[in-house]
């Protein structure tokens, strides 16, 4: 693109210098003036909290179809002193892969996603601008029984998913995303790329779950695929307060992280206005690896409570299965997975809790009150357990494994515009997380980095230091903490790739205080 003014023309001017003229980076650069600016920042906005006239805006975007184009990239940003976002999917929940309050840019790699599958021996190479769920498309063409554990959104960037941890409905199988990471793909702060060798094995161990822009712009992942067996049974079971809702929520606590690692049964729980009173509706969703006699088997053993028949249970491949934990309809062409953009766009916040204890029937009632007054926010509980329990705490960042019996996702949405609509939603969450916490994990009392909040706790502008950043990252990865910030102090000194929630530099915070 041509830019008007000096300073763009020195941008520019700096992209080409630093990228190969036979892949012009002019061509996939972004500056406020080009009439294709707005529609290239928003395309990938996933929360319409981040889509306002107010929110920040980027000097540049650059969307590489290159290597190259990312290292020009890192390298004019820091001569010009920008910040860098880097985005794949655009479902950071606090919209901190696109938005800062220092001028900054963003690489937004939906270009980059390549995916090839090799079946004969178990592996794929994925960009991190594709979707999960365009590669469960490209596994399930080139096999019926191989799949890989990850989440259970189609259209979330592998980028992010991969670096934050990565989890899904074959958690209790076989472990999140980052346990099947064997290689990636990385440029790094001076530009250079490196895979897992030339990266060393710190930087590899921080980047599966440490979150990636923290230490690089992580550009491909070499991934372990999984076997699924050709039947796999879900079920969708829903009870309310007024079916006994209390008693079997309470049972499944002690049930779902303790059953076969076959089987998960995610529970989402939801305030719901009945014309004649208010209830709270508990949805019990399944997936289990093996065909429906076996699944009821297993259920009239481990879990009567739920009174699962054989008319609730639907078998189907494992890709149909991925289709039905999106909510399509049974029969759906699984082309949809190809589909990069939601249905709809909405705002919304999102928080994160582990519970490590079993919630009494009356803490269980006492929850149940507090939704309906608060009317919105619903809860997703998601079981641990199996191999999630078989895996140490700092094998990866990630460090919630073994005894958490559940992680719970707090949500609220909402579509009207404005201020005060969005004071009250936010409100509502806040609340139901402050009512949650004699039931939770404490000190620290955990968070999942993918269900990014920055309630926790951001970093102040400029160099932070280790003890601000460590109110909000012992949430996140407990005693991993201490290890990314000797990994990010060498692979990034003088912290240049910063945001609200990244990790520190030993290095650069020094400098500052000796100056």
């Amino acid at each position: 693109m041509t830019a008007s003014d000096p300073a763009q023309e020195s941008l520019l001017q700096c992209l080409s210098d630093h990228s190969q003229s036979s892949l012009p980076i002019s061509s996939i650069t972004y500056f406020p003036n080009n009439s294709s600016y707005t529609t290239v920042l928003q395309s990938y906005i996933r929360n319409l909290r981040f889509m306002s006239p107010t929110t920040p805006k980027p000097v540049f975007i650059v969307t590489p179809s290159h290597v190259s184009h990312i290292q020009a990239s890192i390298i004019c940003s820091k001569i010009h002193g920008l910040e860098v976002r880097i985005r794949s999917g655009g479902h950071d929940y606090d919209g901190l892969s696109y938005v800062s309050h220092n001028p900054f840019t963003i690489i937004d790699l939906f270009k980059l996603r390549s995916i090839n599958i090799n079946i004969e021996d178990q592996s794929a190479w994925v960009d991190s601008g594709a979707t999960i769920g365009e590669l469960y498309y490209r596994i399930a063409e080139k096999s019926k029984i191989h799949g890989f554990p990850a989440g259970v959104c189609p259209t979330v960037g592998v980028g992010g998913h991969f670096s934050g941890g990565g989890y899904g409905n074959m958690m209790r199988k076989y472990g999140l995303s980052v346990d099947n990471i064997i290689d990636a793909v990385v440029v790094d702060v001076n530009g250079r790329v490196l895979d897992r060798e030339s990266m060393g094995e710190d930087l590899f161990w921080a980047i599966r779950g440490g979150g990636g822009a923290s230490f690089g712009v992580i550009v491909s992942w070499k991934i372990k695929l999984v076997v699924v067996p050709e039947i796999v049974t879900v079920f969708r079971v829903e009870k309310t307060i007024e079916d006994g809702a209390t008693d079997i929520v309470y049972q499944w606590q002690y049930v779902a992280d303790n059953i076969h690692e076959d089987l998960f049964i995610r529970l989402v729980v939801l305030p719901v206005n009945k014309k004649s009173h208010q209830t709270v509706k508990a949805k019990f969703v399944a997936l289990f690896l093996g065909n429906a006699e076996n699944l009821i088997a297993l259920m009239d053993q481990s879990f009567p409570e739920l009174g699962l028949s054989g008319n609730d249970c639907i078998e189907m491949s494992w890709i149909e299965s991925v289709l039905y934990w999106s909510n399509y309809a049974n029969g759906t062409s699984l082309d949809v997975l190809l589909v990069r953009q939601p249905e709809s766009e909405k705002f919304l916040k999102k928080k994160s809790d582990y519970v490590q204890e079993p919630i009494s029937k009356t803490g269980l009632e006492g929850i149940w009150k507090k939704m309906m007054q608060l009317r919105k926010p619903a809860l997703t509980f998601n079981p641990y357990g199996g191999k999630m329990s078989e895996i140490s705490e700092s094998e990866t960042p990630f460090p919630h494994r073994s005894g958490n019996i559940y992680k719970i996702q707090y949500s609220v949405n909402w579509k009207e515009e404005g201020v005060e609509a969005a004071d009250q939603n936010l409100d509502r969450i806040r609340m139901i997380y402050d009512y949650m916490k004699p039931h939770v994990s404490n000190s620290p009392r955990g968070s999942y980095l993918n269900y990014r909040d920055i309630d926790l706790g951001t970093n102040s502008v400029g160099n932070v230091s280790y003890s601000e950043a460590s109110v909000w990252a012992t949430k996140y990865f407990k005693g991993n903490f201490d290890r990314l910030v000797q990994v990010k102090t060498i692979v990034d000194p003088d912290n240049f790739f910063r945001y609200e929630q990244s990790i520190p530099s030993l290095v650069s915070w020094t400098n500052v205080v000796a100056e």
